[in-house]
């Protein structure tokens, strides 16, 4: 096979690395930064989503993921809300597909 690699070529040496610990350092600077700029900012809003849920009470008006618009009519122990959407219609939904709680006569001014 060394008719691929003609001998001045082959006969070089490569180039050693300066310290051996210098792909472990590259790692962990990598790990470090997959730290700060993806899971830490995820991790955070997770934590803030979570503070939202376990805040809705009766008569808070929420947005769901599905796009509904309505207000809380009861909260239930089982993680479950009903949500009045206006008055005739009343929704089940569980406590985990609420994306946000609007302000205070959102649904009014739809």
């Amino acid at each position: 096979m060394s008719f691929f690699i003609s001998n001045s070529i082959a006969s070089q040496e490569l180039p050693v690395q300066e310290t051996p610990y210098s792909l472990i350092i590259i790692l962990v600077m990598f790990g470090l930064i997959f730290y700060f700029m993806i899971l830490r900012p995820q991790q955070k809003r997770s934590k803030d989503h979570k503070k939202v849920l376990e805040s809705i009470s009766k008569g808070d008006e929420v947005m769901t993921t599905g796009g509904l618009i309505g207000r809380v009519a009861k909260v239930g122990n089982t993680g479950m809300i009903i949500l009045e959407l206006n008055d005739s219609t009343e929704v089940i939904i569980k406590r985990d597909f609420v994306l946000s709680v609007l302000p205070k006569g959102t649904m009014k001014a739809l």
